[in-house]
């Protein structure tokens, strides 16, 4: 299947990893995967924060650098979120119907990396190998937009080598939030404390999400802890095989 990376701006700025790891997971499950070059910042952050019409330039950029792409597989379910979600009503509120017809379009064919694997391809076991004990932190838009449900954890449980431990209020937000953890600082780090706490009891030695976004704040937490606890992206333990290692 020919497949288009939504590499994010996020992950092509801060953690390019990342998306070599998605890419190299998707074409060794025989996939032709292309990186459009006109792709920018989807304008998520900008519409959350309010500015819609500052987003509708980025929105119409998103829509034009994947146009003629079948399948659009991203690593992050807040972008996801954000190109199904967003992108069509913001078009829409600025009077510019042929455009948020496009990216409602584009966002049906628009999917997070773990949706991609078990709802389209209809995996669980990609051959992933990652001996350590591992926590996932199931992400808000992940859960509450997108609806991913069990998926990423049947992923998990499919990679040998692995000792999956349960996450104690695992829904809980982190306290991330994009501009809210910026906004609001004193409620965010509050609910990061919560979050580092409950990883810490987990007794895991890495923490993994499906956002990146949500894995630099968890990461930041527990390094200023000096846990020891590493955070990693889905996509880096499901890209791991013992040759690679």
């Amino acid at each position: 299947m020919r497949v288009a990376l939504f590499v994010t701006c996020l992950g092509d700025a801060l953690f390019p990893e990342v998306g070599r790891a998605t890419v190299a997971l998707l074409r060794r499950l025989g996939h032709q995967v292309e990186l459009p070059a006109g792709q920018v910042c989807c304008g998520q952050m900008h519409v959350n924060s309010g500015y819609q019409a500052e987003a509708l330039p980025l929105i119409r950029r998103h829509v034009e650098a994947f146009d003629g792409y079948e399948v659009v597989v991203g690593p992050s379910g807040s972008c996801v979120a954000s190109a199904r979600h967003q992108q069509a009503m913001v078009a829409r509120r600025a009077g510019d119907e042929a455009l948020a017809e496009r990216a409602e379009a584009l966002g049906r064919r628009t999917w997070e990396l773990s949706q991609f694997l078990t709802e389209v391809c209809g995996l669980e076991d990609v051959g992933a190998w990652w001996p350590h004990r591992v926590v996932y932190h199931p992400t808000c838009h992940s859960l509450r937009l997108l609806s991913v449900g069990d998926g990423p954890r049947r992923l998990l449980r499919a990679v040998r080598g692995i000792d999956l431990v349960e996450l104690a209020d695992a829904e809980t937000c982190c306290g991330f939030g994009g501009t809210f953890a910026v906004k609001n600082a004193a409620t965010s780090t509050a609910m990061l404390a919560d979050k580092l706490a409950a990883v810490l009891r987990s007794g895991a030695e890495h923490c993994t999400a499906g956002d990146a976004s949500c894995l630099m704040h968890i990461g930041g937490g527990l390094s200023r802890l000096r846990s020891g606890i590493r955070t990693v992206h889905l996509a880096e333990i499901l890209a791991a095989t013992e040759a690679s290692r």
